[in-house]
């Protein structure tokens, strides 16, 4: 057997919704990488089939019964990891849930229901193991957002809300836990999975298996994972999305500003010369820069 590249012995991996699907996918590749693995599911059966199959594949792990969305089970599920290992260092927020309707056709309790299992089924789990990992100044937490939310998609208003809001949660945290040492990143996976049945035809369903999203999972959970990146995987390919910035363009002068914006759109929004800004604040700086710049 070859050695992997990455190793992530001695680490404890918790991923939630790896009964099945993506998080399955995930949970046995950071075993096979070394990491000691809390496999997370709704339905208890599920989790233990996959902490058996680490297991009988020479791995160590544990199964986790517990609802993300429920943030006292989550409490109860990060104390028992860290009891039986004494830390944890990986965090996969991988459980998600569909409820694709129209945006005129949902309810509303179908839209929590989606906000609260995939955005704050994360907030949950990130918040109950941020302490342990500022404290022991390491952390790897991943969260699964999607192109729908980078994107959008018909039908999928609710989801594209709670997957979008991830990647500003990972914007911040990445920048709050640069000094513990904790690395925060997001992934867009691409798989046919129970959740996605039906969007996908033959063809697709033998090239987006989960075990091609996985190597993305497991290189931003190795200890020279970047932070504050979104990547994109599925099918073997790997790409990086960013949240940029144009030069854009000042109107000061403009007898009617709101007209002048409207019919120089294309100016504005000319993407020569973007670029990532390193915090929300960059913004305002970068305005009053170039304004005073103007003016002089």
């Amino acid at each position: 057997m070859t050695t992997p590249l990455i190793s992530l012995s001695g680490r404890v991996a918790l991923v939630t919704g790896a009964g099945q699907g993506l998080g399955r996918a995930h949970a046995l590749a950071l075993a096979r990488h070394g990491a000691m693995v809390a496999v997370n599911d709704l339905s208890q059966k599920d989790a233990d089939a996959v902490a058996q199959e680490i297991v009988a594949a020479g791995g160590e792990a544990v199964a986790c019964s517990a609802n993300v969305a429920d943030a006292d089970s989550v409490t109860a599920m990060v104390d028992g990891v860290v009891a039986r290992w004494g830390h944890i260092d990986i965090l996969v927020n991988n459980a998600g849930i569909l409820r694709d309707r129209t945006f005129a056709k949902s309810t509303i309790e179908d839209f929590r229901a989606v906000v609260d299992v995939n955005l704050m089924g994360s907030v949950h789990c990130t918040h109950a193991v941020w302490n342990l990992m500022r404290e022991q100044e390491y952390g790897r937490i991943v969260f699964t957002t999607s192109s729908s939310g980078l994107y959008g998609n018909f039908g999928q208003a609710n989801y594209s809300a709670a997957k979008m809001a991830l990647v500003g949660l990972m914007q911040t945290l990445a920048i709050e836990g640069e000094r513990y040492g904790i690395h925060v990143n997001c992934l867009a996976p691409s798989a046919a999975t129970g959740m996605t049945s039906g969007l996908y035809d033959s063809g697709d369903l033998a090239r987006l298996g989960s075990d091609m999203v996985a190597p993305a999972v497991v290189a931003l959970c190795a200890e020279e994972a970047p932070t504050r990146a979104i990547m994109l995987a599925g099918a073997g390919r790997f790409a990086r999305a960013y949240v940029t910035m144009t030069q854009g363009a000042y109107m000061i002068g403009e007898e009617d500003m709101a007209a002048a914006v409207l019919s120089q759109m294309d100016r504005i929004g000319d993407r020569a010369g973007e670029h990532v800004p390193a915090s929300g604040p960059e913004q305002h700086r970068l305005e009053v820069a170039g304004l005073q710049e103007l003016v002089r």
